[in-house]
Parts: C-alpha cells; structure tokens; sequence
C-alpha cells in the first residue's frame, strides 16, 4: 500500500535559512509532476539582519515554483517585472518555462515576529511541449481557492482536480495540491483521480494500516492504494501528485527533460542571458562550482527555492 516513506532532510536556501528538504529524494525523485518540495519554519529566532534570509535573484528553466505560506510574508520579486508580497493562504505560480530569475525577501520584521514565518515551496515540472514556454507569473487570493469542511476536517484545494473540486489556477498537467487541517481522531482519505497520490506531514502525526506517521516525513502510495489517514492529534498534511510526465534531470535549480538543455541553462546564467528581476538587479546568485555532479543529478543543498 505504501510505496515509500521519505524523511525530510537538512538544507539551507540563504546565509541563515533552513529549510527541510522532502523532495527529490534519491529513490523516488517525483510524484506526479511534483519534482520539488521544501518546508522552512516555523522561523523561531529570526536574525537581527533580515537580509541574512534572503534568497537572492537566481534562475529556473522547465518548471513552475509553488510558493505558499502557513504565516508571515514573503516578498517575490521576478524578471517579468513583478513585484508581489506573498501573503498565506494564497498561491504564487511561477512559470519558468524558457528561463526566469526571481528572488524572495523578508522585508518586513512584524511578518517574522513569534516565529510565525512558515513557507511550502514545490516545483511542479512543465510537459515537454510546455518546457519552452513563455515564463509568467500568477497571484491566486484564498477567495479564489475552493474550501471543503466536514466534521473535522478542513481542506483548501491549491491547485488541480480532487474529491469531484476544481479551481481556476492554472496548470499544464493533471495533477491535485491540496492543503488539510485534521483535528485529532478525524479519517481522512486520498483523492482517486490521479495515479500518483502521497502527502507530507507539516505538523502532528497520523496512523496507516496500523503504523504512525509523524510530522517531517513524505508518505508515497502504490497505484490504486486507497488508504485510511487517522490523525492521532491535531495535524496539517500537504497532499500531491498527479500523472508521471516521464524521466526528468534535475540539477541546481534547472529541470528539463533533456540533459543538453540544462548545460545551455548553466551557460545562459554565467552570460547573463537570463534577466534579472528590474526591482532586484544589484546581487544574484552565481553558478555553482560543481564539477563533480553531472546534470541529472540531485540538486546542490546551496539556494534553492
């Protein structure tokens, strides 16, 4: 029933962020077109110097990056020209598609205050036929996101298609991200629409066929597995997946189906041929020295976001 249990790791985006690392893991690099995911905060000692958390201007190309808060704020900033102040419950859709630079800021000292800082980052890969893309840029308010309750369970639908709900964020490949809050004892059941289905718990933990889950780990489901979810305290999970778009590479903060491509990728940054943001152009991230790992292989733990 369950495929695989993956266990966050250590990493770190910027000079003072952490971050827990879930995907890609070296046995199972994706679920559904998901490719990427990092959980940072709750931020509990914030830095004196704010800009020690920042993730500077840096690249993607072949993907989409989900950003969405539990609490705070963030500020994105991208080479589209756009400016936005990431708020929670909402859903900042990036498409990278031929090359994008963006940066994310921690601008304001009230939005870090008590720890209340708390982000989820995914990185959804684009079909071949969209890799090439146009990059844009999506705000999606929480007005605009579906809300299901029953008896306690709350369940916001991200993005995609599940339990018979849709939205209107727009995406390239069928696929289900979906934000559940369980209070303790409530049973909670995957979506059946899609072929790969998994979930990360943010906070608390669970039991599944009789084994528990805690807070920190990835639960990845076999095809046709239709597993009961208890929450043993009050918990929140992260639910994923979606159709398999086929072997990707992944190296640094480039994704593509082909290895070529992310060697053009790695030239375009050092030349300058990706823009960066016109509101954050004075520092970026340079590329990484790494000789050692050839383009397929996973990424470097350095700014990734």
């Amino acid at each position: 029933m369950i495929e695989i249990v993956i266990e966050a790791r250590d990493a770190a985006i910027s000079k003072s962020m952490k971050v827990k690392r879930i995907l890609p893991f070296r046995l199972r690099r994706m679920v559904g077109p998901f490719i990427f995911m990092d959980h940072a905060g709750p931020l509990a000692n914030a830095p004196s110097d704010l800009s020690l958390l920042d993730v500077l201007p840096h690249p993607h190309i072949g993907l989409s990056t989900v950003s969405y808060l539990f609490g705070g704020r963030v500020t994105h900033r991208d080479s589209l020209g756009v400016e936005q102040i990431i708020r929670p419950g909402e859903v900042n859709w990036m498409t990278a598609g031929r090359g994008i630079a963006h940066s994310e800021r921690f601008e304001d000292p009230s939005a870090l205050a008590g720890g209340e800082l708390e982000m989820i980052q995914t990185w959804v890969a684009l079909p071949e036929k969209d890799e090439e893309a146009a990059p844009a840029f999506n705000n999606y308010s929480p007005d605009q996101l579906p809300v299901f309750t029953e008896k306690n369970v709350w369940m916001r639908l991200i993005a995609g298609d599940a339990y018979g709900i849709k939205n209107e964020v727009k995406i390239s490949s069928p696929l289900f991200y979906i934000h559940v809050v369980l209070k303790q004892d409530a049973v909670f059941g995957l979506p059946k629409e899609h072929t790969e289905r998994g979930f990360y718990i943010a906070k608390g933990s669970v039991e599944v066929s009789g084994n528990t889950y805690h807070q920190g780990q990835m639960l990845v489901f076999d095809k046709g597995a239709d597993p009961l979810i208890r929450a043993l305290e009050n918990s929140t999970l992260m639910l994923l997946g979606g159709e398999p778009l086929g072997e990707r590479f992944i190296w640094w903060n480039f994704v593509s189906s082909r290895k070529e491509r992310i060697e053009q990728a790695k030239e375009d940054w050092k030349q300058g041929r990706i823009i960066l943001p016109p509101m954050d152009n004075k520092e970026f991230i340079p590329l990484p020295d790494d000789k050692s790992r050839p383009a397929g292989s996973a990424p470097r733990p350095e700014p990734l976001s």
